[in-house]
This record gives structure tokens, sequence and C-alpha cells, in this order.
């Protein structure tokens, strides 16, 4: 093992981090305005995989391209979502919403088991094989843009909230939600537009993580497990804590798939969250509790 070769592993670890942390920050924005859990988060990603697939396939529509049309259909799907299923059990107990969301999560993972069958489907661009030399060190292109890709889409999710009226009121709810009742916001319009904020997130990441790995039916439910060890690493209901720990557990499989077993690589990332849960509870950047 050489210098050039644990580079190389840490930079392709970064890159598919960047993608994981814009997944992972779907996630936490609708847990830190609406304080419901997805519990069907990756299956929406796996959804969004398939359905950059098919763009692909059937028009040899280029990731990339399919990007809008993907990211628009899931923020319609999670509206619609959050209008007609979700809303009513906004406050609700938690094992309630628990319940709901991992049975819209069963339905998505064997809707798409009887469409596309159990087979993985990938997708083979032009650029597939593609890379950077940098001296000795070997970058994948394709990781590259997927990358480059998910740090544009949540430097503008960022600036959306942090600049943008909607944005700014939505933040309003998540802070203070009797305060933004009383001067009169409409609180489930903005809940809302929030799920569906966070759904199109999901739909961005699962676009641009099928032009790296291939999706399967079951890779919905692991991608939900990623996205809560994601999140609780950096802390849930933080914004830049689930884009650094996106980043950590990418580095963390990355390194795991090279100094154990590429099989093993989910073992370095819950021992990681062992350690947290021990040491920080509230997630590396999250609040402590007053």
């Amino acid at each position: 093992m050489t210098p050039t070769i644990v580079a190389t592993v840490l930079i392709g670890g970064i890159l598919t981090g960047c993608v994981y942390a814009l997944m992972a920050l779907g996630l936490s924005v609708i847990f830190g305005v609406i304080r419901v859990v997805n519990f069907a988060h990756g299956e929406m990603m796996a959804v969004a995989m398939y359905a950059a697939v098919f763009l692909f396939a059937a028009f040899g529509l280029d990731p990339l391209h399919a990007l809008p049309l993907v990211a628009a259909g899931l923020f319609a799907f999670g509206y619609a979502l959050q209008r007609r299923l979700v809303e009513p059990f906004v406050r609700r107990p938690e094992h309630e919403q628990f319940i709901l969301l991992l049975a819209v999560g069963v339905i998505l993972t064997n809707g798409a088991l009887i469409l596309f069958g159990p087979e993985a489907r990938g997708i083979m661009t032009d650029y597939a094989f593609d890379s950077y030399a940098v001296g000795d060190i070997i970058i994948d292109k394709t990781k590259t843009i997927a990358a480059i890709a998910a740090i544009i889409a949540a430097a503008g999710l960022l600036g959306f909230f942090r600049f943008a009226r909607t944005g700014k009121a939505i933040r309003a709810c998540a802070d203070n939600l009797i305060g933004a009742e009383v001067i009169g916001l409409d609180v489930k319009r903005l809940y809302t537009l929030t799920f569906a904020v966070g759904t199109a997130c999901v739909g961005v990441a699962g676009t641009l993580l099928a032009m790296i790995i291939e999706v399967t039916p079951a890779l919905g439910p692991e991608l939900t497990l990623l996205a809560f060890v994601i999140v609780i690493v950096g802390g849930l209901g933080s914004m830049p804590g689930a884009i650094f720990g996106g980043v950590l557990i990418g580095v963390s499989e990355a390194l795991a798939g090279l100094l154990i077993v590429p099989s093993m690589k989910s073992m370095l990332s819950f021992a990681l969250l062992i350690v947290i849960l021990v040491l920080r509870p509230e997630g590396l950047l999250g609040r402590r509790p007053s």
C-alpha cells in the first residue's frame, strides 16, 4: 500500500461523500423543519435512481441532463405525499409517523421490484471509464462530475434557505412555530414545500448516485439506514452536520474498503456511529440540549 493509493482512495471517498451529503441534507431539512423522520428516504432515492436509469435506457438522456426532470418529479411526489398523507400525521405520536413512512418505503421497494425485477441496473455513460491524472493520483471522472453537481445543488439549497423569502419563512417555522403562526405564515403550505424540497434533494442525489453504483430494489432500505447514520453522526437537523457527516462516511467507507474488504465497508461507518453516540450523542455539529 503506497501513499498514492491511499490518496486516490481518500479522494474517491470524498467525492462519493459529497453525494451522500446531498442525500442526508434532504433528510435533515425535513426533520429540522417538520420534525418528521422520513423512514422512506432511501426508497425515494432508489426511485430517483431508477428514473435516471430509465431515462438513460429509453431516451439516451445523460444523468446530468435528466437531473431537472427527476428532481421535478420527486418534488411533485414529495409535495403530494406531504399534502395528502403525511400532513395529518405531523402532530401524531412518533410511532404512528414511523409506521406510515415505513409503509410508504415498503410500497416503493416492492413497486420497484415488480416494475424492474431484482437484477441490478446501472448507467454506462461515454465517460464512465475516464479519469483525471494529478501526478500519480488517478481521480475518477464520473465521481468528480457527480460531486461537483452535488456541491452546486447543496449550495443552491443553502442559498434558498438563507436568501429566498420562502426559505426564510421556512426557517422561521423551524425556529419558532408558534411565532410563525402568530405573524400569519401559512405553516401547512411551508411544511409541504419543505417536504417537497427535501424529496427533490433526494431526486438529485439519486440521479448522481446512479452514475456511480448500480441500483436494485433492496438498495432503498440500505440508503435509508446510511442516511440516518450520516445525519446522526453530523447532528440530526443540522444542515452543516449533514454535509460534514456525508463526507466523513464516504471517506470511512473508502478506507474500510482499502484496509479491510469492500464487503465490510459499512462496519467502520457503524463503528464511527457508536463512538459518536457515546462521546457526543447530539452529533459532531449538533446542538447540545439546553
